[in-house]
């Protein structure tokens, strides 16, 4: 190399180092960037959207850099939530890090997150709020554009910058507002589903996407003067097409498409097969368009042509017919077979293949005169233009009976060639001509001319074979050179996930317009690619055998829809300037209705609704409803429509009323707003909110009045003013107070407000239930003696030595106890007056007291003879607690002060009767006695009625409400007793265990004892003396006329009482008025449903009723200490209704069966009319409808039953003698199994002694006179007399289990009452033709849906899909 070109080398070469060393150094700078990116620490921000109620609940998460400026974290929020960027404020939602969180964070501050106070590594809680008191304003829908046309013709997805640093999946699709209503980034709009119309939304998308059908559906024009809207169902279909091309939602609903099919809501729960849908709404749409330009549409797009034959081997001779198609059914599996087809391709070559018909099977030719063997099959004519393959998924698997579907993969091309499905060579038969089917079912004989006239029709538009009436090589050309041209390209797959019992459908659907695959499910639009489409061809890997489509997956394909590749026939979309003019018409008109759903919504966005309550000022209740006002609307326009929604137009002018701040909660007014009538509503309540934590309250007053006004920071006070002279308590008297004022200067307040001195005013202040405080210290705060925003006072002012007393003995807290205690009650009086067998009751009591009698007599007496009516008693017993308690008075005054403290005349208020009862209380229990014995029939039928009232009572529908509750007293007659079953399942013991253990408390006694589980306690203590006068409670009455409708002639009482009185001295004081001593009535409590339940336990008080509930006073002996009530029932095994209620007993702890048996026999004999002896009968347990245990004669109640209130027996009229004489013998119920015959015996009980298989073999051999080698037998299922249909008795039952002894697994017999159906092994199965079948099934369904039992096993009865051409079913069940 020369020396000149060496030099002119070097700095060619010193060029090449800078360059590659710039590279690296800008390689390197650029990596050190990202590595001090990736070093960079980053900050989690959870966003939580405060404006709007349905949003409340979400979370946007940002992850962003540290260095991410303010600006931007505002950006990417708006990005993320739809909102417009500086239209919402940003707070601090956790201030741990900051000390301000009421500020909202400077939107315009340069700073960076990290320097504004974000933690990285920790989580930054934002709440996102209204700005300014107005919601975020809903960034605008991304697909609104100028340019209509560009809109109509969905280029594909929508451009959206996605957000710097943000997480992916930081929500859901449907978060925000906006989301919900703006239309998908594909630009294309889903479908809402209703409930289970997924199939439909499905072929809907698939035909909206299907040019050649949209096109024609545009071009049909509806003539409103011919049909109705409503149910045309193209006007519809047009309509929805419509709203899918022009809507800016994310989804439109279906409604109007289905009410035009005729369906109500309940079809919406109602999933059905897509195929189905198909055939039946293209038939409701071909009835719909006759007589139009669209009539044949149908056929023209979807309908294909096939030949039927059957072709002699012999001869040669072939009958055939033609039928048509929709949509080609392909088979997944062959019959019988465990390998599924491969592919698409595979099954179609099998739907073609013919089969040979011998043997049995041979056919008749009619040019041989005699059965030869042949071959049938099928063969494709015609291939309509859109060519629809059915995947039949859906199999039935004889060997369970159930209806299953088959997962196997099979595979389909894109683009699928039906060409080498028309069988050339068919065409060279000369036979074929000349030929008849002599198998067509309609036509009759069919020959090549009847077959050419069916297809001249269709040369110019179908594809296919065609069959002219030229000659056989000009057909096979042209057959030929159209074999060439039937190439399908695939557009719709439309795929099911689930199983046979149900699923859900969705379509997956290529774009004609860019050749895009979408997936549409229900609502939500998505790109997809070809690898999706894969995925739905179904199957799994691995190879399971006949059972591998069960472990496969469940989502593929059902449907597959391919067009034609012809380019003179494809068509597109109609372009907007090519739109007929009813449809331009039809789109404005459906864009201003869309237009003014959203101006309703922004509406609706910007109305306040708020609780608003008003107390009318004529009928003094609170009325309650809800105020809707604009938020720019004012306080004054808001006091006019409130004025208005409260229908006060007659009650008060409108210049007597005002709108003031309310809390319901604590019945609170919080302020009032003077000076703000002009102000907009939206400013006065913080902005527009679902929900708002306050509530408006409508004030009225007089027109001499003015209003008060209320500051915020005022506290409410009601203050009662006591009369001690006239032991009343004034209506309350409202005073607004502050928390910082003194005692004393709180005194001096109420003075103003009562008039009345402050010097001597005593305050109590109410805090709680019955937590009465004297406020005795002058200096406290009324914060410090516990006032919150409402409160309750009492004030005093007398200068009674009551002043001197102690607070808690003084006349004023006892008075105020009583008061805080008193209840008013409303208690229904029996029909009946006073009757003989009070008479009887007092000429008893005369024994004991001679005196007390006079005086009963005086007050309940009139002349001999006549009995005085409950309102005369009401008015002597009135008069009598009048003079008493001025007596007690005047004795209260001459004795000493204590005695007048302790037993003041309020408390010691008590009925008349309880002189009679208090002198003869120790012989009541004698006398009740007497009373039962001396007219037993009179008793018996009051108790009778009484039972007839109550005999169907049951926990249904207010189980939960009452069982929950504390009704301690009253709860189903004893709710504290032994386990009973209730309607929910739920055992009492397990509900009432938490108050029972308050009951007890301080007891000795455990739940096991009489007097628990009784339910009742005596009236009496121990010493005999009545419980009503332990301790006197105020008692008083009055006549009360009660509302319409609750019963002409019915008497009523208002009750006012301490409800720590107990239910036995509350029934003592009802005696008077009742008219009967208070063990031979019962009370029962009624609830809000109007069911009743009778109140038992004596001892316990009246804590659990509140202010005016209502009570029903029934006549009828009540339960003593240690008895039950007992509800009769006779079992009647071999009758339809193996259960009849007989009639309510008395059991009594201690008692025999033989003894409850002795005293049921004359109730038998006079309220059932049954004649028994004592040993015709047995009493055995019952469990809901099974028989169980049978009582022996010398069992006892409590020791060897065990017993409970509202208990129930069955009682069992015996054929012969009692062979139950010991507990160690089982008894079951028998029924034998004819199966020749398909029917079955009467019950027969057996009795064993044992629980051995072979005993009961026995047994049933010696009854039956079947050989004990061929007894079989089975255990019945489900509840007496576990029904079961004789179609399925034969083989759906365990027969002959392989036990020895009853009582293990699978038979777990170990009581009385089973049920064993029993066969004979040898004996034949009848066979039943179909008809006698049918008739069968026909008989057990009716006779097993009247005793509730069931037929066969069905998840879901499967309702017809139907489509009604009216707009409305066919309301002729017989049509069905």
């Amino acid at each position: 190399m020369v020396p000149s070109e060496e030099n002119q080398l070097v700095p060619k070469e010193d060029m090449f180092w800078s360059c590659r060393q710039s590279i690296f150094a800008e390689m390197k700078k650029k990596f050190a960037q990202v590595e001090s990116a990736a070093e960079e620490p980053r900050v989690l921000c959870i966003i939580q959207d405060t404006t709007n109620s349905k949003t409340v609940n979400e979370r946007v998460t940002l992850n962003l850099p540290a260095s991410t400026p303010l600006k931007r974290l505002f950006e990417d929020v708006a990005s993320k939530v739809g909102y417009v960027n500086g239209t919402f404020d940003l707070m601090w939602g956790n201030g741990d890090n900051v000390t301000d969180t009421q500020t909202p964070i400077d939107q315009k501050s340069d700073k960076t997150i990290l320097d504004a106070g974000f933690e990285p590594g920790k989580k930054n809680f934002l709440h996102l709020t209204d700005k300014d008191g107005e919601q975020p304003h809903i960034m605008p829908e991304e697909s609104s554009t100028t340019d209509d046309s560009v809109q109509d013709r969905f280029i594909g997805p929508l451009p959206r910058e996605g957000s710097v640093g943000c997480t992916n999946d930081y929500v859901s699709q449907s978060y925000s507002y906006s989301s919900v209503l703006s239309k998908s980034e594909t630009g294309y709009v889903g479908l809402v589903n209703q409930a289970m119309t997924c199939y439909l939304n499905s072929l809907l998308q698939t035909l909206f996407m299907t040019p050649e059908f949209r096109n024609a559906l545009y071009k049909w024009e509806f003539e409103e003067s011919e049909e109705d809207p409503v149910t045309s169902i193209p006007y519809q279909l047009q309509r929805l097409f419509v709203l899918l091309q022009t809507s800016k939602k994310r989804a439109i609903e279906t409604t109007d498409v289905t009410r035009s099919f005729g369906w109500d809501s309940s079809e919406a729960w109602q999933q059905h097969d897509v195929q189905e849908l198909c055939r039946v709404m293209f038939d409701a749409l071909e009835q719909k368009w006759k007589q139009t330009e669209q009539a044949d549409l149908i056929n023209q797009l979807y309908q294909g042509k096939l030949k039927d034959y059957v072709r002699c081997l012999e001869c040669g001779y072939e009958g055939w017919r033609i039928d048509t198609y929709l949509d080609i059914p392909l088979v997944i599996r062959p019959y019988g077979s465990s390998q599924a087809f491969a592919s698409v391709e595979e099954a179609l070559h099998a739907f073609i293949q013919p089969e040979i018909l011998d043997g049995p099977n041979q056919y008749f030719c009619e040019r041989c005169k005699k059965k030869c063997d042949a071959r049938k099959g099928l063969r494709f004519l015609h291939f309509p233009y859109l060519l629809t393959l059915q995947l039949k998924r859906f199999d039935f698997d004889y060997t369970t009976m159930h209806r299953i579907k088959l997962n196997d993969r099979m595979t389909f091309p894109e683009e699928l060639d039906m060409s080498v499905f028309i069988d050339v060579e068919d065409e060279k038969s000369p036979q074929t001509e000349s030929c008849t089917d002599s198998g067509a079912e309609n036509e009759g004989s069919c020959h090549s001319d009847q077959m050419s006239n069916d297809f001249s029709n269709d040369d110019g538009v179908d594809e296919g074979i065609c069959l002219e009436s030229n000659s056989a090589a000009e057909r096979i050309s042209k057959a030929g050179s159209e074999k060439s041209s039937l190439l399908y390209e695939l557009f719709s797959v439309m795929v099911h996930s689930g199983s046979a019992a149900g699923g859900h459908y969705y379509a997956c659907i290529k774009s004609f317009t860019d050749d895009q695959w979408y997936s549409f499910n229900d609502q939500h639009v998505s790109k997809i690619t070809q690898e999706d489409i894969k995925k739905t061809y179904g199957g799994s890997s691995g190879s399971r055998g006949y059972y591998s489509s069960a472990f496969a997956s469940s989502t593929n394909a059902y449907m597959l829809i391919y067009r034609l590749k012809d380019p003179m026939r494809n068509a597109k979309f109609l372009e907007a300037h090519e739109y007929p003019e009813h449809i331009k018409q039809l789109v404005q008109k459906e864009r201003e209705l869309e237009e003014q759903e959203k101006r309703q919504r922004e509406i609706e966005r910007n109305t306040c609704k708020i609780k608003l309550f008003c107390m009318h000022p004529a009928k003094q209740i609170m009325m309650e409803n809800k105020l809707e006002v604009h938020k720019d609307r004012t306080l004054k326009e808001a006091v006019e429509i409130a004025y208005k929604l409260m229908d006060l137009e007659e009650a008060v002018p409108l210049d007597c009323c005002r709108l003031v701040k309310y809390d319901e909660f604590h019945d609170y007014l919080e302020r009032s707003y003077e000076g703000e009538e002009d102000t907009p509503m939206g400013l006065l309540l913080g902005g527009v909110k679902s929900t708002y934590m306050f509530d408006l309250l409508l004030e009225t007053r007089r027109p001499d009045q003015i209003f008060q006004c209320y500051k915020p920071g005022e506290v409410m006070v009601k203050v009662h003013v006591v009369d001690l002279k006239t032991e009343s308590v004034a209506s309350p008297i409202s005073v607004r107070a502050y928390l910082n004022q003194t005692v004393s200067e709180f005194k001096q307040l109420i003075s103003k407000a009562t008039h009345l001195p402050a010097d001597t005013m005593r305050v109590v202040l109410e805090r709680c239930y019955n937590d009465l405080r004297l406020l005795n210290v002058s200096s406290k705060t009324l914060k410090a003696e516990g006032f919150f925003r409402s409160n309750k006072v009492f004030i005093e002012s007398s200068e009674s030595l009551d002043h001197h007393v102690a607070y808690t003995d003084s006349h004023l807290w006892k008075l105020l106890d009583r008061h805080a205690n008193t209840i008013r009650l409303y208690v229904s009086l029996p029909e009946q007056s006073p009757g003989s067998q009070f008479r009887r009751a007092v000429y008893l009591k005369s024994s004991g007291d001679s005196g007390n009698l006079d005086e009963a007599c005086e007050r309940v007496k009139g002349p001999v003879g006549n009995m005085k009516s409950v309102e005369a008693i009401l008015e002597e017993s009135t008069e009598k607690l009048k003079s008493l308690s001025l007596q007690q008075q005047q004795e209260g005054d001459n004795g000493d002060s204590s005695k007048s403290t302790e037993a003041s005349d309020f408390e010691n208020i008590e009925s008349p009767l309880n002189e009679i009862d208090s002198s003869a209380s120790a012989e009541n229990r004698e006398l009740e006695n007497q009373i039962q014995i001396s007219d037993p029939e009179n008793l018996q039928s009051e108790e009778r009625s009484d039972s007839d009232v109550n005999n169907d009572r049951s926990t249904s529908s207010v189980d939960s409400d009452i069982l929950s509750s504390s009704h301690s007293s009253d709860t189903l007659c004893n709710v504290d007793n032994a386990p009973l079953p209730l309607a929910n399942g739920l055992d009492s013991h397990s509900i009432t265990s938490s108050r029972r253990s308050k009951a007890n408390q301080g007891k000795k006694e455990t739940w096991d004892t009489a007097e628990e589980d009784s339910g009742t306690d005596s009236e009496y203590d121990e010493s005999g003396k009545s419980r009503g006068e332990a301790q006197y409670m105020y008692f008083k009455s009055e006549p009360y006329t009660a509302d319409e409708g609750s019963g002409e002639g019915q008497k009523w009482l208002m009750v006012h009482v301490d409800k720590r009185i107990t239910l036995s001295a509350f029934k003592q004081h009802l005696e008077p008025f009742v008219g009967v001593p208070s063990s031979h009535f019962k009370v029962f409590r009624v609830y809000a449903s109007n069911q009743e339940f009778e109140s038992v336990r004596l001892n316990e008080t009246l804590s659990s009723f509140s202010d005016d509930n209502k009570i029903t006073i029934r006549l009828g002996r009540a339960l003593k200490k240690g008895e039950y009530r007992v509800k009769v029932y006779q079992l009647l095994v071999n009758e339809p209704e193996p259960c009849k209620f007989l009639l309510d007993a008395v059991f009594a702890k201690g008692m025999t069966v033989r003894q409850s048996k002795e005293e049921l026999l004359p109730q038998l004999r006079e309220q059932c009319g049954l004649d028994l002896t004592i040993d015709r009968f047995r009493l055995r347990k019952k469990t809901w409808k099974n028989p169980g245990t049978v009582f022996l004669d010398y069992h006892i109640y409590e020791e060897d039953i065990n017993i409970s209130s509202n208990w129930e027996v069955f009682l069992e009229i015996l054929e012969g003698v009692e062979k139950m004489k010991s507990m160690s013998q089982l008894a079951v119920l028998s029924r034998r199994w004819r199966p020749s015959e398909m029917k079955l015996d009467s019950f027969q009980e057996v009795v064993l002694e044992s629980s051995s298989v072979e005993e009961l073999k026995e047994k049933l051999s010696e009854i039956s006179g079947i050989p004990l080698e061929n007894i079989e037998f089975a255990k019945g299922r489900g509840t007496f007399p576990c029904d079961i249909s004789i179609l399925e008795i034969h083989q759906d039952l365990d027969w002959n289990p392989k036990v020895s002894t009853l009582n293990v697994w699978p038979l777990y017999i170990c009581d009385d009452g089973a049920v064993i159906f029993y066969r004979d092994k040898t004996e034949e199965l009848m066979e039943l033709t179909d008809e006698q079948r049918n008739e069968l099934m026909k008989k057990e369904s009716s006779r097993l849906q009247k005793t509730g039992h069931r037929v066969t096993y069905s998840p879901r009865k499967e309702k017809a899909l139907k489509i009604y051409l009216d707009g409305a079913p066919n309301k002729d069940l017989t049509q069905d």
